[in-house]
């Protein structure tokens, strides 16, 4: 199966270890980034969602609109629109990009995040209300008779949209989340299902459960499966392990300089999502796991989203992912920390080496499949003769 390569689309060059220089949304850092994607072997890049973060649409606008390959996956909070304005504003959005959106669908999985913009249900109100808001959008994409919806949370007579998406049927729906409200609504609904990056066998379990919620939902296909890591490169395994380290110890300044408590829970408290606990569970377990995963970074950040490391030199890091290919991901999200930099070694370095082994992966299943047909048919055409000499 096709492997895809999914970067960040950063406004500002703000990370967890180094402080912003730009404007929260910077026209030219974001093109700069973007452009880095598209020209060292990304196949698409998100647009992330904050309470007080520039608004990811218009920026994933601006993107489509001067690049001409670069796929766009742009997160929305349903709590912060009506979902046939939302279903509006994705497939203007499907058009300005000649069909290049996915959608990410976030239920949210922090209460005072939410209540930042409103919103103050509880999370498995939330994961009702989601689930709710992507069929609506899927129905508005495509239908194009007036429909009537009348649910939990909205109500309303006689839409049709006169805008459509390029794609068809619609674009793609991805969703995520670690808890048991999460594989059924993401089970149901999603395309995509997104992990974090944890152990290959915690990982293989996420998959199962996801697959099985597919399957209770009645789907006969099954969601795509979406891992992200944080991948520490550099020429030599001590030279990469040195740089890990230097990480976490910029994470760690910034945090207890107070510098990264600016949104999400508050100071001093807990996550409440299951993701962030699980990645924090896994710290306090250990640091190293498999090939390459490392969880300190994790660690630092208070498990705060996609933030467990991957460290090596290219060719290490490109077996820890194919690791995860080969347990049925193929789509592999990686960020660094110094966003321009790191996208444009990560596509030279890693991207190659992962697509040329997935090729050879493919050929040989190919082969392998060939092969197996051809046996089967002289197994059939041997059983025919035998049937024919038999009624001679």
């Amino acid at each position: 199966m096709p492997v895809e390569f999914l970067g960040i689309a950063a406004t500002a060059d703000g990370t967890e270890t180094t402080a912003s220089t730009t404007a929260a949304f910077d026209r030219d850092y974001t093109l700069k980034l973007a452009r880095a994607h598209e020209e060292h072997g990304w196949d698409r890049v998100l647009f992330a969602y904050g309470s007080g973060s520039p608004d990811p649409a218009p920026a994933a606008a601006f993107i489509a609109s001067r690049l001409d390959r670069l796929q766009i996956l742009l997160a929305h909070r349903p709590n912060v629109s009506y979902p046939t304005f939302a279903a509006k504003t994705f497939a203007t959005l499907d058009r300005i990009s000649d069909g290049r959106l996915t959608v990410h669908f976030i239920t949210g999985g922090n209460d005072h995040e939410q209540q930042r913009e409103g919103d103050f249900l509880t999370k498995d109100e939330r994961y009702d209300r989601t689930r709710e808001y992507i069929r609506i959008v899927k129905k508005a994409w495509t239908s194009r008779e007036p429909f009537d919806h009348e649910g939990t949370h909205y109500r309303f007579q006689d839409f049709v949209s006169d805008v459509f998406p390029v794609q068809e049927p619609r674009p793609g729906v991805s969703f995520g989340g670690s808890s048991e409200a999460a594989y059924a609504a993401g089970g149901a609904e999603a395309d995509i299902y997104c992990l974090w990056g944890e152990p290959l066998a915690r990982t293989a379990e996420q998959i199962e459960r996801v697959l099985e919620a597919a399957k209770q939902a009645g789907r006969t296909d099954a969601p795509r499966i979406q891992v992200a890591f944080r991948p520490i490169i550099a020429p030599t395994e001590e030279l990469a392990w040195e740089k890990a380290h230097r990480t976490v110890a910029a994470i760690k300044a910034r945090r207890e300089g107070g510098d990264l408590i600016r949104r999400g829970r508050p100071a001093g408290t807990g996550p409440e999502n299951a993701g962030s606990q699980r990645l924090l569970e896994i710290a306090e377990a250990g640091e190293r796991y498999d090939r390459a995963l490392w969880t300190p970074t994790a660690a630092a950040t208070g498990g705060a989203g996609n933030s467990n490391a991957l460290v090596g030199t290219p060719e290490t890091v490109a077996q820890a992912l194919l690791d995860y290919y080969d347990l049925g991901v193929d789509i592999l999200s990686a960020r660094g920390y110094h966003l321009v930099d790191d996208a444009i070694d990560f596509g030279r370095y890693v991207i190659p080496i992962v697509r040329e082994e997935v090729a050879k992966r493919d050929a040989a299943r190919a082969a392998a499949e060939a092969a197996a047909e051809a046996e089967r048919a002289g197994r059939a055409e041997h059983d025919r003769h035998q049937l024919i000499a038999a009624q001679a």
